[in-house]
């Protein structure tokens, strides 16, 4: 059994959406405005250079679900869909995800985002794995602090195993990994067939060095 294994923003989608969350969450007058905004700024430019603290930055991101109902956050979840995620669906990734389903492959998404922000757009391209930051949620309720390995960097490849411990078939078969990212290196390097997608410098660099493809979904 076969495992193709996306990541997500700036990858499958034309953005990225924990960055786009945050923006439309100032937009929407639910955080303190533009220092939320040039905070969440920071922090992406961070991410981009392969600098970001995980820790901090979740601490900062997931703050905001904690203030909010579920059904508050649910409703700002649809608009957000409709809104702002609507626009950076990019047919050639679907197309991708089509031509690994008919394979036979496995299909999955790995991502540094939180899982409330990214559960809907998952579900909406069909894969049938999500591994995401998980975000804890006590008597229906978001606490703000993250439950297990935040799904970022060498935790990726942390939470893959940890996935493969409970789906051992998918162990021995062959595996690929898409990213746009430098941060994803270490998963890159782990599976047999990386490839680079729309890469960033750093990583389109590693990647010719490498000799690994090197593609565009735009």
């Amino acid at each position: 059994m076969h495992l193709a294994i996306f990541d997500l923003d700036n990858t499958l989608i034309g953005g990225d959406s924990d960055h786009a969350w945050g923006e439309f969450l100032v937009q929407r007058s639910h955080v303190d405005g533009e220092h939320y905004r040039s905070t969440n700024d920071r922090f992406y430019r961070d991410y981009q250079r392969g600098e970001l603290d995980i820790s901090a930055y979740l601490e900062f991101a997931l703050a905001p679900l904690s203030l909010l109902s579920r059904e508050q956050l649910e409703s700002l979840q649809r608009e957000f869909m409709q809104e702002v995620v609507s626009a950076l669906w990019l047919p050639r990734a679907q197309a991708l995800i089509g031509e690994h389903r008919r394979k036979g492959h496995h299909i999955m998404i790995i991502t540094a985002t939180n899982r409330f922000v990214v559960e809907p757009i998952a579900a909406h391209l069909g894969v049938d794995t999500l591994l995401a930051t998980e975000p804890e949620e006590l008597e229906g309720r978001f606490t703000g602090r993250v439950v297990g390995e935040p799904c970022y960097r060498a935790g990726k490849v942390v939470r893959l195993h940890q996935w493969l411990a409970h789906n051992a078939v998918y162990t021995r078969g062959q595996k690929w990994f898409y990213s746009d990212s430098i941060n994803d290196l270490p998963l890159l390097t782990e599976v047999e067939h990386p490839v680079a997608v729309d890469p960033d410098a750093r990583l389109r660099t590693e990647a010719e060095a490498r000799g690994w493809p090197v593609i565009s979904l735009r």
